[in-house]
């Protein structure tokens, strides 16, 4: 499902029990300067990852000060987080001129210990190459290194480097708990360009071998994916970049099923099975 680009005046783009993707929950809070910004969701582990500006956060007494460093867009710098547990009132104060905050969530009971994600902590991942059209960097904010302190929630900001490339191919799919072959991870997307009037496409193939769908993505694009296969593309001259959020059903590591069409696609990628196993 593609959800266009709009004002959503810091209400959830993806809400608690979503019809499509009912283990996620995203939301974008924008703030000036000086405001703040409160939320809980019941039943959600949530991740508050500025896409750019600085904010202090405090989660139940848990305090994080200069949450975010860029200032442009999301290719100014790295990423930076705060965990917060399921259902803890988290608190956001934008200290920069302005804000512009994703919010990531997953469906997940239990309550965790919340924790900070600075910039010299991610786990970071480039693979692919010019040659195949799949040069891409992956910059994991919740990924394998924090898998003992997360319940079901993966976070990771993705980008194409280079102008123009794919990106989640060989195509993959994750609907289903059938390990060891896959498990079942709804995932929501929200895309950026560069140049911001760049555009691409996602694609979303329900079956091989079938013909499927196919969604004109723009700036501020939102996707949700709750089964298929799903690789999407830049247009040549632009760079492109799309905020992340997995949620299992029943675990956190992610197994993914490559389609069976293209599976022998994974042989020719550089890098890619260190790409698989960081998504766990």
């Amino acid at each position: 499902m593609h959800i266009a680009p709009y004002d959503n005046r810091n209400k959830p783009i993806v809400d608690v029990e979503d019809a499509t993707v009912p283990l996620n929950y995203f939301n974008i809070v924008k703030m000036k300067k000086g405001e703040a910004f409160e939320y809980a969701v019941p039943g959600y582990e949530t991740c508050i990852v500025p896409a750019t500006g600085t904010v202090d956060v405090e989660v139940e007494g848990f305090a994080a000060t200069g949450i975010g460093q860029r200032t442009v867009d999301v290719w100014d710098g790295e990423p930076e987080g705060v965990y917060v547990p399921s259902g803890a009132k988290a608190t956001m104060v934008c200290t920069s001129d302005a804000a512009e905050v994703f919010v990531a969530g997953a469906r997940y009971d239990k309550v965790l210990d919340p924790f900070a994600v600075r910039a010299d902590e991610l786990d970071l991942v480039q693979y692919g190459s010019d040659d195949t059209k799949t040069h891409r960097k992956i910059k994991h904010i919740l990924g394998t290194k924090y898998h003992d302190k997360v319940g079901r929630l993966l976070v990771s900001e993705l980008f194409t480097v280079g102008a123009g490339g794919w990106s989640g191919f060989p195509s993959h799919k994750h609907d289903t708990d059938r390990l060891p072959l896959e498990t079942r991870h709804d995932e929501t997307y929200n895309f950026r360009f560069k140049p911001n009037h760049g555009s691409g496409v996602q694609m979303l193939q329900r079956e091989d071998g079938k013909p499927g769908d196919a969604y004109h993505i723009v700036d501020g694009s939102t996707i949700c994916l709750d089964s298929g296969y799903h690789p999407c593309a830049v247009l040549p001259g632009y760079e492109m970049y799309y905020f992340t959020i997995l949620g299992g059903l029943s675990q956190r590591s992610l197994v993914q099923f490559f389609q069976p069409s293209h599976a022998d696609q994974l042989e020719t990628i550089p890098g890619i099975k260190d790409m698989i196993a960081k998504f766990k």
